[in-house]
């Protein structure tokens, strides 16, 4: 299958040293993709796809807080920090204890969006693409930032993808749940989320319970982990889980929320899986017949790229020659209560 990346060096406009949601995390895995992986440069979403997803009155409130305020302006009249000068040095702003804003953060999250539609309409040509791109976006609701999002990419990908197809499905195995893209859809029976997240931590959603809500009820498929599980527990939610809920959906189109924070190494996980896990999951998805568009959320790790080109990997047809270990007998019983739930 043809594989292709969308990045560019405008995502380093949004950044704030020190956080660990920062440019160089992404600069690292450009540096160490694979030979031969195309790169295209990221496009802006217009106007109209932010709206498919988010309130008007949030995107012009947004915009406000982007505008450059005087020196030492530190809260504004929402009670939000604002950012200063030092120098000639720009510190950022938040909108809240660590989603930061910098006066080109709404113009880059243009670029996030648009990146991620752009790699949809490749997975709808057949070519699996890697919007990697920031910043993320699957905790960023139709009204509200949050956990270092702006607007959500893949749900903005997907609304978009809603005018030409009809079924959407988005994965998201992101370490934490995607309570942002969860939102937007619940009620909504053309987009299938399934999340793979670890329980009891940020933003303390999705629980197995939460399944949508009028006619998005069952399409919404939450499989919370306990801490430390591996690529055994994470194989299991997949081939009994997700899999056949997408297999039930037929989407025409699949989108990944692809945060690599499940890692070992993650300092924001607290998971057990190492780089070319990743690989095997991707694979996993390909070979039951799907073309997946990935859109970057989190991964903070050294082992970060390494995952990233496992992914890649997996898309170009190679596949790591290793066993996938037995699921742990605490998540057997999770997926088997999940599949009686979703009637699977």
């Amino acid at each position: 299958m043809k594989c292709s990346v969308i990045s560019g060096p405008v995502f380093q406009y949004h950044n704030r040293p020190g956080h660990i949601e920062c440019w160089d995390r992404v600069n690292a895995v450009l540096r160490d993709l694979p030979a031969g992986v195309t790169v295209s440069a990221p496009a802006a979403a217009d106007k109209i796809d932010l709206l498919r997803v988010h309130q008007p009155g949030y995107l012009a409130w947004l915009r406000r807080q982007c505008t450059l305020r005087s020196a030492y302006d530190t809260v504004d009249e929402f009670g939000c920090t604002g950012g200063y000068f030092s120098g000639n040095l720009y510190i950022p702003g938040f909108l809240d204890a660590n989603t930061y804003l910098t006066p080109q953060s709404c113009e880059v999250a243009t670029f996030a969006a648009g990146s991620a539609i752009a790699a949809a309409h490749r997975a709808l040509d057949g070519e699996s693409c890697f919007a990697l791109v920031r910043p993320p976006g699957h905790h960023a609701a139709s009204g509200w930032a949050m956990g270092f999002c702006i607007v959500n990419n893949a749900a903005i990908a997907a609304a978009e993808a809603l005018s030409s197809v009809d079924r959407v499905a988005i994965v998201d195995w992101d370490v934490h749940h995607g309570n942002g893209t969860q939102e937007i859809f619940y009620a909504d029976n053309r987009v299938l989320y399934c999340s793979v997240h670890a329980e009891g931590i940020f933003p303390h959603s999705g629980n197995a319970d939460e399944c949508g809500i009028g006619s998005g009820r069952g399409y919404t498929v939450n499989a919370p982990l306990p801490l430390e599980s591996t690529l055994g527990d994470y194989a299991c939610v997949f081939s009994e889980l997700i899999l056949p809920a997408l297999e039930r959906f037929r989407p025409d189109l699949v989108i990944v929320s692809a945060g690599q924070d499940a890692l070992l190494d993650d300092p924001a996980g607290g998971m057990g899986l190492v780089p070319g896990d990743y690989g095997i999951l991707a694979g996993m998805l390909i070979d039951a017949g799907t073309v997946p568009a990935f859109v970057l959320e989190g991964g903070y790790g050294q082992s970060h790229p390494e995952a990233v080109r496992a992914i890649l990997g997996a898309v170009a047809g190679h596949r790591e020659q290793k066993p996938v270990p037995v699921p742990s007998d605490a998540a057997r019983e999770r997926v088997r209560r999940l599949r009686e739930l979703h009637r699977l």
